[in-house]
């Protein structure tokens, strides 16, 4: 499979013309992956713009395509929406990468009352630009047209919100509905992800009163790592993705 590349400034280069890569994909391209000329390539936007092309020339510190074919990919029209609880570690990080090569459409972190970890004040921005490098590698291994939003983290109020304008779907291991059985509608799902030490009984009262679905991944406790994951795998093959 030909290697792949993102780049925002592409989304008005034709079929036809060059494109260079410069910065960190040009070195990705050349010192990393050790392009050659004539090397068939794909770019993208990280916005549906699709770009083949042809390896012309490669230095150290840019790249030349010439771009041999044009697309846009549209979006699905039912999105998957991964609401990820901060957790201890690198387990919310191994979660993010997971999900996004599965298929996430857009990542929401999520302030749990039982999240070891806290985003507040300056960590939060930087927690969520280093969720954000992470997507976006994550949709360039995975070859992906559309890079995954991050939004700003989220309380329990706030995601609870969102059931107005999303199925919201919450793991939960003792919900008696299996995810198997769900059947997908028109609207964006929004999958809810508990932390370690689980959503608490407060937050699953609130999730339910907004007019949120509790549901299950068989029998079994997954880590918060492979949960979200997991189900973005049934939810895609729902969806008629896979």
């Amino acid at each position: 499979m030909a290697l792949h590349f993102i780049v925002p400034t592409c989304s008005d280069v034709g079929e036809g013309e060059l494109l260079t890569l410069t910065g960190a994909e040009a070195k990705h391209a050349s010192v990393v992956r050790r392009v050659r000329v004539g090397e068939s390539v794909t770019i993208g936007d990280g916005s549906g713009v699709w770009l083949e092309g042809a390896v012309e020339d490669v230095s150290a510190a840019q790249v030349t395509v010439r771009v041999t074919a044009r697309a846009m990919q549209e979006q699905p029209q039912s999105r998957i929406v991964l609401a990820q609880a901060l957790a201890k570690g690198d387990r919310d990080e191994l979660a993010v990468q997971a999900a996004c090569e599965l298929g996430a459409d857009e990542i929401i972190p999520w302030q749990a009352a039982r999240s070891v970890s806290r985003w507040e004040g300056p960590k939060a921005a930087k927690g969520r630009e280093r969720w954000a490098t992470i997507v976006r590698e994550a949709a360039k291994q995975a070859h992906r047209a559309w890079v995954p939003a991050v939004a700003e983290v989220n309380s329990t109020a706030q995601l609870a919100a969102r059931a107005g304008t999303h199925r919201m779907l919450v793991l939960d291991p003792s919900a008696q509905t299996p995810l198997t059985s769900i059947r997908p509608d028109d609207r964006d799902i929004l999958l809810v992800v508990g932390p370690e030490g689980g959503v608490s009984p407060e937050e699953l009262s609130r999730f339910t009163d907004a007019g949120a679905e509790l549901v299950r991944l068989g029998d079994t406790v997954l880590r918060t790592s492979t949960a979200g994951p997991a189900a973005i795998a049934v939810l895609s093959a729902a969806l008629g993705r896979w």
